[in-house]
């Protein structure tokens, strides 16, 4: 059973900057999509990056600019660099396999002050 644990999460002022990592488990990493995802206020979290297999990215036009998302491979883990953090960034973040039915890790929570 696949499995992700998040961390990097904290505190931070706006306009600064966070790295989140999330080591995974229990599948082949190499051979899967990742994206990381955030929950504010809803009850479900939503997309906001994605790295393919051959690291091409994608964003959501949000963070676009002041995000990236990054992987390595030979140690099962994926990160989000995130730079010029705004209070509308504040959630708990997730990493899971893109298009894949997961269960969800404990996720790593961030708050941006103003």
């Amino acid at each position: 059973q696949a499995k992700f644990v998040e961390s990097g999460g904290g505190l931070v002022q706006s306009g600064g900057s966070l790295r989140l990592s999330c080591v995974a488990s229990g599948f082949s990493f190499s051979t899967y999509a990742m994206g990381w995802y955030r929950r504010g206020s809803g009850t479900e979290p939503n997309w906001v990056a994605l790295i393919e297999t051959h690291n091409t990215t994608k964003y959501i036009s949000a963070v676009q600019g002041r995000f990236t998302i990054s992987r390595d491979n030979a140690n099962n883990t994926v990160y989000i660099q995130m730079n010029n953090l705004k209070p509308e960034d504040s959630a708990t973040y997730y990493c899971k396999r893109a298009l894949v039915w997961d269960n969800w890790g404990p996720g790593t929570q961030v708050f941006v002050s103003s």
